[in-house]
């Protein structure tokens, strides 16, 4: 019986030490992306930057209205040529 409260005593001491790792992987995980948000918040305030990153998000969508219009076409033509 003591070696059975031993063994379970045993797995939750391993099982907080995990849960602390992950609790502590998942700190550092918010406490970049906080810092990372902060960045681009800061380099929007930047005139020159916060054009340059504008402009890469508006190409970003316009290679992406392309790309769906080229798919869209290519579905069109297969449909006309299964008739």
């Amino acid at each position: 019986m003591a070696n059975f409260f031993k063994n379970a005593f045993n797995d939750m001491k391993e099982n907080a030490k995990a849960q602390h790792e992950v609790d502590k992987a998942n700190f550092e995980a918010v406490k970049a992306e906080s810092k990372a948000q902060w960045e681009e918040a800061k380099a929007m305030s930047n005139p020159q930057k916060r054009k340059a990153i504008l402009q890469a998000e508006r190409d970003e969508q316009i290679a992406a209205a392309k790309e769906r219009t080229a798919e869209a076409k290519a579905r069109i033509d297969a449909a006309k040529t299964e008739k």
